[in-house]
């Protein structure tokens, strides 16, 4: 029988894992749970907490962790003793955390599905599993819709919304299996709110929070919780991992659209830089908290939508109650299209 088999043959032997660790059979090799396909029922009916008694501490597998809400993230679990592997494109930037202790790799979001398959299975190898997986990979279209080329366009895209879409596919083929996760995906404000100038940026991040929602409905049942974060205006650099990021052109700011307020918005953005209401690593830390329900999310379960930040608290209760006003406004109108005998609640 291999060490592998014989691990989950123990598995199968005592009760609990209390039982099996004051026995003194535990794993020798975390990976062992990847490489032998166990029923997947002794996965999901072990909890949590008990299989953390065999195989302490948190995996962080961390996209985007270069600069900005990624990297405050790493440096954080690092600074409580967990686990770290941080992801960018460009290694180079991520020396000091692989000096913390983080395990670093270099891909792309955009990477086909082999390769951040290979790089997960790197980790798990490593660690012997994935506790927590973050998207914070992402990056900023500024200008208006008609301007953005069809290069531009779908770039935004595959980086932003399908290449967090691929590594949360990959990282449920880990997840899952265990029984136990956390997928974290970086939405934003704006999720609830578009603005002038930033139509794509907007559409993407409306899309992760959609997809993030009904993730959350899908593997939440199966122990892996899945949620988006969604930040205001925080201390960051304005590009995150992803490619290359397109500021208004002149053109635009003296074109037919500056009557819509370009001009205005434009210094209002420049006049806020670095004087961002949201504190990173403060952000990074309550993150932490809530994604491991410890400190301020001890005794809380982790939510579907983690929202950051009184700006964005403002912004979204000023869009609810605007939202409220136009199905009010409008109330007879769309319920103008319903049949006779549809049953209508006052």
């Amino acid at each position: 029988m291999s060490e592998a088999e014989e691990s989950c043959v123990l598995i199968y032997a005592y009760k609990t894992a209390e039982d099996m660790v004051k026995s003194h059979h535990i794993f020798t090799n975390h990976a062992s749970l990847e490489t032998f396909q166990a029923p997947t029922h002794l996965y999901r009916s072990t909890s949590r907490e008990r299989f953390s008694s065999i195989m302490p501490g948190n995996v962080w597998f961390i996209v985007g962790a270069s600069s900005g809400f990624g990297r405050a993230i790493a440096t954080e679990a690092l600074k409580r003793g967990d686990c770290v592997a941080a992801a960018s494109r460009n290694v180079s930037k991520m020396a000091d955390l692989k000096d913390a202790g983080a395990m670093t790799l270099g891909f792309d979001v955009t990477s086909d599905e082999t390769v951040i398959m290979e790089m997960m299975q790197k980790v798990v190898d490593v660690h012997g599993r994935i506790t927590h997986c973050i998207n914070a990979a992402g990056y900023l279209l500024e200008g208006v819709i008609e301007a953005a080329s069809y290069e531009e366009t779908h770039r935004i895209f595959a980086t932003n919304v399908l290449g967090t879409a691929t590594v949360t596919r990959c990282a449920l083929r880990f997840l899952r299996p265990q029984g136990f996760g956390v997928i974290a995906n970086f939405g934003s404000l704006a999720s609830w709110e578009g603005g002038l100038a930033y139509g794509y940026y907007s559409a993407t991040k409306w899309a992760v929070s959609g997809f993030t929602e009904s993730l959350n409905l899908e593997c939440r049942p199966l122990g892996v919780a899945a949620v988006v974060i969604e930040p205001g205006f925080f201390r960051t650099p304005v590009l995150n991992e992803g490619g290359s990021h397109r500021l208004l052109t002149q053109e635009q700011l003296q074109s037919e659209y500056a009557d819509a307020g370009l001009a205005a918005q434009k210094e209002a953005i420049l006049q806020m830089d670095n004087k961002q209401p949201g504190n990173v690593a403060r952000g990074a830390s309550v993150i932490v908290d809530v994604l491991t329900q410890t400190g301020i999310g001890s005794g809380r379960k982790i939510p579907a939508r983690l929202v950051l930040g009184s700006d964005a608290l403002r912004g979204i209760r000023n869009k609810l109650k605007n939202t409220e006003m136009l199905l009010r406004e409008w109330e007879d109108v769309i319920i103008s299209t319903d049949y006779d005998s549809v049953k209508r609640e006052a």
